[in-house]
């Protein structure tokens, strides 16, 4: 069976160092007197849940932890893209493009892997976005871009439905770009009638969040479960743009890990049966300066941390070369540096779970890759 790479994109750059807290770092706490997440204190569900001695998690990924222990999440800390920019839709769009220094190749870099393995699948539920456009990662393939499966469906009295398909089926006959188009759509919608999927009843009590994330979740779990042919998925979850009132273990901020959070622990509860098939790698364009702002919140910023949950990963770790706090050790005016790159994580995941050895077509121009041994 074909495993499935699930794409989980923080927009608005979320902050690492609150995400994934360096508690044994004296000078995070000095830095941010208001919002820093205190050590790790048995009892105490306001601290930092232990990971190692030196990382623990925000108390609102809680749900996290069963499975780190589980050995099926690991954390990338000090990682992310190269790229230099604190822009938003910059860093964003070079980040799925796979940094690639010809921007006229709009392309993404799963949009090349997609292109480049077309022969391993038909099924129009190849790959997926959801939201309302797609996501920049999956161009350059036939990947349905949608906001909610139930809501993509003819719609016509049900007495008018056979009449209308077969319509629909003698528009796009033949062969080319829009009758590919649409006879890839016609069979995505024939698909969608069988799962009826304002139906699905998740397993082992999972219980999605109540959001556009968490649906997106339930109905990748769904088209998993169908084995209609999912390669690749994409969703995702913004707000994480934290400048003002951002908050410690409370607030703006914890509300949206805890949705984060729950949402990864009922998609690994869900797929229970399927965890061996799944990689779910999560990341955001950059992370947030390492002093909090006057607003109590903080600015953009450049290093990051990245989970990477699955079944037969080398989880309950922490890697990547810690780059320290102290103000010589940090990245241009204030931020964590990047000892990590980003494209050395999804260049192992795609070569050793997705079968794509072909490093350079994904990530053109990049050739220092360094596995870090996620993937044994």
């Amino acid at each position: 069976m074909d495993h499935i790479l699930i794409c989980l994109f923080q927009r608005g750059g979320a902050d690492g160092l609150n995400m994934v807290v360096p508690h044994g770092e004296a000078a995070y706490y000095a830095a941010r007197p208001a919002i820093a997440i205190a050590a790790p204190r048995p009892g105490s569900p306001a601290t930092a849940i232990e990971l190692d001695g030196f990382f623990g998690l925000h108390p609102a990924l809680g749900d996290l932890k069963e499975i780190y222990d589980a050995r099926q999440l690991a954390i990338v800390h000090a990682c992310g893209s190269p790229d230099a920019t604190r822009s938003h839709f910059d860093a964003q769009a070079n980040l799925e493009r796979g940094l690639i220094s010809d921007h006229s190749e709009t392309r993404g870099w799963l949009g090349r892997h997609l292109a480049a393995t077309a022969g391993t699948s038909d099924s129009p539920f190849r790959a997926i976005g959801f939201g309302a456009l797609l996501q920049p990662s999956l161009r350059g393939s036939a990947a349905v871009a949608v906001r909610d499966l139930t809501q993509f469906t003819l719609r016509a009295k049900p007495t008018d439905l056979p009449r209308i398909r077969a319509a629909h089926g003698e528009i796009y006959r033949g062969e080319g770009l829009l009758a590919g188009a649409g006879q890839q759509t016609l069979a995505a919608l024939a698909l969608l009638e069988k799962l009826n999927p304002g139906q699905y009843k998740p397993a082992d009590g999972a219980r999605y969040p109540e959001s556009p994330y968490g649906l997106a979740l339930q109905q990748i779990a769904q088209l998993i479960k169908a084995d209609v042919g999912l390669q690749v998925a994409c969703a995702d979850i913004g707000d994480w743009d934290t400048h003002v009132n951002q908050g410690g273990s409370e607030g703006e901020f914890a509300a949206n890990l805890a949705e984060f959070g729950a949402g990864l622990h009922a998609l690994y509860a869900d797929l229970a049966a399927y965890h061996s098939r799944i990689t779910v790698v999560t990341m955001s364009e950059f992370g947030r300066r390492l002093t909090e702002n006057g607003g109590g919140g903080t600015d953009h910023g450049h290093g990051n941390a990245m989970f990477v949950m699955g079944g037969g990963l080398a989880g309950g770790k922490v890697y990547g070369s810690w780059p320290g706090l102290q103000a010589e050790q940090l990245d241009g005016p204030g931020d964590l540096a990047i000892t990590t790159d980003i494209r050395d994580i999804l260049g192992e995941i795609a070569q050793k779970r997705l079968g794509n050895p072909d490093l350079d077509g994904l990530f053109p121009g990049y050739n220092a890759f360094q596995f870090r041994g996620l993937v044994p």
